[in-house]
């Protein structure tokens, strides 16, 4: 029982947990202010602004500096694998997406005139990756939901 209780008072997993809850939150908010309706899908998807991943590696970077310390090589690993994990959001990431809108223009084009439809499911998924001005904010979202959460 002992391991539930250390679980749950684990505060970098719950930094980080609630990092990715608040980006999913306002990407979803983004989403529906920008493209005028609802896709409830926004709250669990990849893509979009805030970055979702970004907020998440960045309130565990620093929330473990802060329990830690900035000195620890606990600290050093979770700030290796934010850059990381930024890094491909914005790079690879944001590519695959870019080939799958191409793809899916491609393949509505041939259905046009070829007659047969793709299936939702057969369509590729376009939001993948970010932008880097939504890594950067997904990164400032995390940075202040440490602290807020280190201060609390």
């Amino acid at each position: 029982m002992d391991y539930l209780n250390q679980l749950i008072s684990n505060r970098i997993l719950w930094a980080g947990l609630i990092g990715w809850a608040s980006a999913q939150i306002l990407k979803t908010i983004t989403f529906l202010i920008v493209n005028k309706r609802l896709e409830i899908e926004r709250l669990f998807g990849d893509g979009g602004m805030p970055s979702g991943h970004s907020a998440t590696v960045t309130a565990v970077a620093l929330s473990t500096g802060l329990e830690c310390g900035f000195d620890s090589p606990v600290f050093a690993v979770a700030m290796i694998m934010a850059i990381v994990v930024m890094h491909d959001a914005s790079g690879v990431r944001l590519e695959t997406g870019k080939q799958a809108k191409a793809i899916n223009d491609m393949m509505e084009f041939m259905q046009k005139i070829g007659g047969t439809q793709l299936t939702n499911e057969e369509k590729l998924k376009e939001f993948v990756g970010h932008t880097p001005l939504q890594v950067v904010m997904g990164g400032v979202l995390g940075v202040i939901v440490a602290i807020l959460f280190h201060l609390v």
